[in-house]
């Protein structure tokens, strides 16, 4: 039986979409909205962690009644959060007069696309309050974990979406 990676076709389309460096990359986090600020959350501190938590579990992937959402508890976000080489500065936030309104992550991962090891990103826990959705805050926080990921010479990342997309990208 052949192995499956030796039946991925590998054609003139395999290229990356862009080629940057870190001296590409800004030092400085994006701008937000006034009143708003970049955090990066502590998963330690039993407080953050909780804020999180209610974050996630008021404001995360819900059914298009509003009637299911998921619920996962402190511990599992810390464990989901914490695996070997972690970047602590992966685990952002966005605060407005000391609440969390916002909130993505990263973890590392390495994949392996034909037949070679990549080390990426896993992004994850994409969550705006949903009173600030109008401040368009997800593209950001988007935006800022790229910047983020790539200032650590990481420039591929995974992620989930509740949209479909227009076109396969992958296939399994």
């Amino acid at each position: 039986m052949p192995n499956y990676y030796d039946l991925v076709p590998v054609d003139a389309y395999d290229q990356p979409l862009e080629i940057k460096t870190l001296a590409d990359v800004g030092q400085e986090p994006l701008p937000l909205p006034p009143g708003y600020q970049w955090c990066t959350v502590n998963l330690a501190d039993d407080a953050q962690a909780t804020e999180v938590y209610n974050l996630l579990s008021n404001h995360y992937v819900e059914d298009t009644e509003g009637k299911f959402r998921f619920d996962y508890s402190v511990d599992f976000i810390r464990w989901a959060l914490a695996p070997p080489g972690q970047n602590t500065e992966w685990v952002i936030g966005v605060r407005g007069q000391g609440i969390l309104y916002g909130f993505i992550t990263a973890i590392p991962v390495t994949m392996v696309v034909n037949k070679q090891r990549i080390h990426m990103a896993e992004v994850n826990f994409l969550c705006v309050h949903k009173q600030l959705r109008n401040l368009r805050l997800a593209p950001q926080l988007i935006r800022e974990v790229t910047r983020r990921v790539n200032l650590r010479n990481q420039w591929q990342a995974i992620y989930t979406s509740g949209t479909t997309l227009p076109t396969p990208w992958s296939t399994a």
